[in-house]
């Protein structure tokens, strides 16, 4: 059996840079009140009348990616895209990157496991890839969440916390047994669905049901942040030490983990229990806020990017989020 590395990271990210303080002049909040809830100083958000999306942002990162595999595209055998915020209702986002970098007519397939979905992304990729179905892979996560917040008093709970950016790997097969990813963990609790949910419009609850309304509001984000904060905590220290055991590891055995950036007080926390040094958790929720499907991929290439990723290292990628799903990658680099 093949194994699956990541040979090329690219992310990108908005320039439109919006701080605390110029969302404490849209509703009622201020910088202080969102750090120390969140550890979140400022997002990207996408420029209205720019034209950016989910799917442009993607291959905008991709390319970047494929570059640094030194792959040449047409090498590439299926496409993954990760995201909770697709440019159209159906189809995917993936049949745009497909079109969008003039591709073969390879597959793609579409992910919708929202803050965890790059890491189940990941973990399709590496089957696919461990079977000798595929030689290269392109996963990509990427969100463009400004559109459709609420920027207001009501609303602000939830919109400080999410920003718009993109991320994307190559995995391409390898013949090394000793690196590459070890293993993934997936896990979902549906039961909790609706404490971190979108519900409309969807075919059950459709536009017109909802224009006829004014007070229908169920197309805005709703998160029950406490109790989001408190399954998170616990999920994912359980799938961490899940992957960690399955490969006769332990937590001292990690060189550097990289944690969706939902918010760094479960950072902190995560790193807390596992005794982890400051340069063993890599966190840049402080400048992107919470880009979900994205935000793993663009902190794992900022991170390599920075030397922070070495050949050799054990890295831990782990996330949670609606649905409840969760998961965890181990690799070796």
């Amino acid at each position: 059996m093949y194994r699956s590395r990541i040979s090329g990271l690219g992310h990108f990210v908005p320039e439109n840079i919006v701080t605390n303080d110029e969302l404490s002049k849209l509703m009622d909040t201020n910088d202080e009140w969102i750090q120390e809830r969140t550890g979140i100083k400022e997002r990207r958000w996408i420029k209205k009348g720019s034209g950016e999306t989910s799917a442009t942002m993607g291959a905008k990162a991709a390319k970047i990616a494929i570059e640094k595999a030194g792959i040449d595209k047409d090498e590439i055998d299926f496409i993954i895209f990760a995201t909770l915020s697709p440019d159209m209702y159906f189809p995917g986002c993936g049949v745009q990157i497909q079109d969008m970098l003039d591709l073969p007519t390879i597959g793609a397939l579409d992910v919708r496991n929202q803050c965890s979905g790059f890491v189940y992304a990941l973990s399709v990729a590496d089957q696919f890839i461990k079977t000798g179905m595929y030689k290269n892979i392109l996963v990509i996560g990427s969100e463009f969440h400004s559109g459709a917040l609420d920027i207001s008093d009501r609303g602000r709970g939830v919109s400080v916390i999410f920003g718009d950016g993109a991320g994307a790997a190559i995995l391409t097969r390898s013949n090394d047994d000793k690196r590459g990813i070890l293993s993934t963990h997936l896990h979902s609790e549906g039961k909790h669905a609706k404490e971190l949910a979108v519900e409309a419009p969807s075919i059950a609850h459709w536009v017109p049901e909802i224009l006829s309304n004014p007070d229908d509001l169920s197309y805005y984000p709703y998160m029950n942040g406490t109790f989001v904060f408190k399954n998170a905590v616990v999920r994912f220290s359980e799938v961490i030490m899940e992957g960690l055991i399955a490969n006769g590891l332990t937590p001292e055995d990690i060189n550097i983990l990289v944690p969706h950036q939902a918010n760094l007080r479960i950072s902190q926390f995560v790193q807390k229990k596992f005794k982890l040094r400051d340069d063993q958790v890599y966190n840049n929720i402080q400048k992107y806020g919470n880009t979900t499907a994205a935000s793993i991929v663009i902190a794992l290439t900022e991170a390599h990017e920075e030397g922070k990723v070495k050949e050799g290292d054990l890295v831990v990628l782990a996330a949670f989020g609606s649905g409840f799903t969760w998961g965890s990658a181990i690799i070796r680099w």
